[in-house]
């Protein structure tokens, strides 16, 4: 840590995820049957909320619900965690969004979502939540399950008030498209970093390391490459960095990058150097996938340093 911790500022989608376990994802038509359904707290915003303040972070969320009985049982288990969820709007007229997950033998998934209130997450919204807020914030991290003009204004009023910014580009919208340039580190996995480059017509020769240092040059800030079990291939200032992932035994790869997400979020808030950041978020990460659910594996701060340390 460099300097006296701050706050973090979650702004994304938060979900009930509906999870079948199955020997083998479904092709395309087919019907596999399997076990469940269970139930878990989802969403990408929420679910690196919790993976932030696990860590020891200070956060608070902005986002959407219904004003339905899951969208208050949702925000209870979100404010058990130290979460600060008096940001996040309740709209009587949408309901609470959900994510229908399907897990295979080997922890893969696939993933639906239905948006319900994330859908109708407004900029104005965001930026009322933020505004009031963001001059005790060392980071806002965003993520795209949201509406372009939600993503938009939080990356502005982070960029506005000389706050650090993360865009998790999951996936590659147009307000990630508009938010290269404007000072915030992206953090796409390979084929999220693919279609990006595409999207801004920068082409996508060469390997992960050449693509990431591309957009790293047409964004003016640092772009950390998500690999799963190969870790993280970090391109910043002209240079290329490569973080191996420690050993891990996976269960359920499901809210994995949302660990690293918040994790990286949470240690960059806190002060801490970007490699620095990465290490401890790629070690949660790894943490995060030996047990089904995209939260319940969600390490606390003494359980990442253990993993880093060890």
């Amino acid at each position: 840590m460099t300097g006296p911790p701050r706050g973090l500022a979650v702004v994304g989608a938060i979900n009930v995820d509906l999870v079948v376990s199955s020997e083998r994802l479904p092709r395309a038509g087919e019907t596999v049957v399997g076990e469940g359904p269970q139930s878990f707290g989802g969403g990408k915003g929420a679910n690196a909320a919790v993976a932030a303040a696990r860590a020891a972070a200070d956060v608070v969320l902005v986002g959407a619900v219904g004003a339905d009985r899951t969208g208050a049982e949702t925000l209870d288990r979100l404010a058990a965690e130290g979460i600060d969820v008096a940001a996040v709007a309740r709209l009587a007229d949408e309901p609470t969004g959900v994510a229908l997950i399907v897990v295979d033998a080997a922890g893969e998934n696939q993933i639906a979502v239905g948006a319900g209130a994330n859908g109708a997450l407004r900029a104005d919204a965001v930026r009322a939540a933020l505004e009031p807020r963001v001059a005790a914030l060392g980071c806002v991290l965003v993520s795209t399950e949201i509406p372009d003009e939600a993503v938009l204004a939080a990356v502005e009023v982070a960029a506005a008030a000389g706050v650090r910014c993360v865009v998790n580009p999951a996936p590659p919208t147009l307000a990630v498209e508009r938010s290269v340039g404007r000072g915030a580190l992206l953090t796409p996995n390979a084929g999220e970093l693919e279609d990006l480059l595409g999207r801004l017509g920068q082409g996508s020769e060469g390997g992960d390391a050449d693509r990431a240092a591309v957009l790293s040059r047409s964004s003016g800030a640092p772009v950390i490459v998500t690999r799963g079990g190969d870790g993280v291939l970090i391109a910043a200032a002209g240079e290329i960095a490569e973080l191996p992932a420690p050993p891990a035994t996976v269960v359920d790869t499901t809210g994995a990058g949302d660990t690293f997400n918040g994790v990286l979020a949470a240690r960059l808030a806190a002060g801490d150097e970007l490699r620095r950041a990465a290490e401890l978020a790629v070690a949660a990460a790894s943490i995060s996938v030996g047990t089904r659910g995209a939260r319940e594996g969600m390490p606390t701060a003494a359980e990442i340093a253990a993993a880093v340390a060890a």
